[in-house]
């Protein structure tokens, strides 16, 4: 390994680490290895501004700092002034320290984390400010303290282009790993049939366009001494691929249209999605040539009565069912009951993952000509 390389975590929606390292590989990260809720890899500060700009299904990308035991507060505080903070952060730049503890001998968080503070600002002659996006994660767990930088800043789903959602939308970051789970390669259409703000049609749309996910935003990291502007410029030119295809959306909600628009809008996609307003029954494929459905309806936890619900999802597969022959679908829901009331026979399930709280799964089938 190169003296100058670190480790760098890369993480994700728990349950999606196989399709967030799928796309770490794709996006030629070396010396990478699967780890619950991510993945890992060694580099350098290139590898940690490419991985926060260019990979969609990343929620965060962490500097692993230092590892190190520590049983008592007063080895904490000495280790950490021995550590090089002057080299990671910026000179009297605010920061803030957040700190779990878990089956250690150090276990009252707020104290480690006063330990940790006061060495990093007798360092580098700055106070901790807890709006700082300069985060410091430590996290104590059988008496290993690991220290780590959040590169990022703001959630890495903050792609800098929403500016209206709906109720409940999906996360970008979710909607790109559930898409990659789908084998979408950018040379499928995609329609969602529930668009709400259009989170998954437009990331279907930057996918194939070969747009960065992180091409409208800012990060952490560029408040860092090691942040070198020339540099990252030269590494992340946008190269925009031609496509001959569109990605369509559509929802019962005329101002859910109306906030698609200006999304896509908003995210310079506007030539390559079209949204239109029409119920699930009246639903009907936009293009002749099949391709993937993504959609994402009410699962009756924060949005809509459950038992309203069955009906929506009994419209939905029947919809599909006898209209949308050779599609490949996915679901996207919470509650098994509202997925078996499709009448769809899924060909796999996945395990669970977080959205916004509330576990759901992607449930998969390929609608089939009916037998004559």
């Amino acid at each position: 390994m190169n003296p100058e390389e670190f480790e760098i975590f890369i993480a994700c929606v728990p349950g999606l680490e196989h399709e967030l390292l799928s796309e770490i590989k794709k996006n030629k990260f070396k010396q990478t290895k699967l780890m619950v809720g991510g993945a890992s890899l060694f580099g350098d500060w290139h590898d940690v501004w490419r991985a926060n700009f260019y990979l969609r299904g990343a929620t965060k990308v962490l500097v692993r700092f230092t590892s190190f035991r520590a049983t008592h507060l007063a080895q904490l505080d000495r280790l950490s002034h021995k550590l090089n903070w002057e080299n990671l952060l910026q000179y009297k730049k605010p920061f803030r320290v957040e700190t779990v503890c878990r089956k250690s001998k150090i276990y009252h968080s707020g104290a480690a984390t006063e330990r940790i503070s006061k060495a990093i600002s007798d360092k580098i002659d700055a106070k901790e400010d807890p709006n700082s996006r300069i985060v410091i994660k430590t996290r104590i767990s059988s008496d290993i303290c690991t220290i780590s930088l959040d590169s990022s800043g703001e959630g890495l789903h903050k792609r800098g282009y929403k500016i209206a959602t709906g109720k409940a939308p999906i996360r970008e970051t979710l909607a790109a790993l559930f898409l990659r789970k789908m084998k979408f390669d950018g040379s499928q259409v995609v329609y969602d049939p529930m668009c709400g703000s259009g989170t998954i049609v437009i990331e279907a749309a930057e996918i194939a366009l070969g747009l960065p996910a992180g091409r409208n935003r800012t990060f952490a990291f560029m408040d860092l001494p090691s942040f070198q502007k020339d540099e990252y410029e030269k590494l992340t030119k946008i190269n925009q691929k031609k496509i001959n295809h569109k990605f369509y959306g559509s929802d019962r909600d005329n101002g859910a249209i109306q906030n698609s628009i200006k999304n896509s809008r908003k995210a310079n996609v506007e030539t390559f999605c079209r949204f239109k307003t029409s119920s699930i029954g009246n639903a009907t494929p936009p293009t002749q040539e099949p391709g993937i459905i993504l959609v994402n309806p009410p699962y009756g936890k924060r949005v809509g009565d459950r038992k309203k619900l069955f009906a929506l999802y009994r419209s939905l597969g029947q919809t599909l069912s006898t209209k949308f022959f050779d599609w490949h679908v996915g679901i996207i829901t919470s509650d098994p009951g509202l997925a078996e009331s499709t009448g769809l026979k899924f060909l796999d399930i996945s395990s669970a993952v977080d959205n916004g709280g509330i576990k759901v799964k992607l449930y998969e089938t390929k609608i089939n000509h009916p037998q004559i």
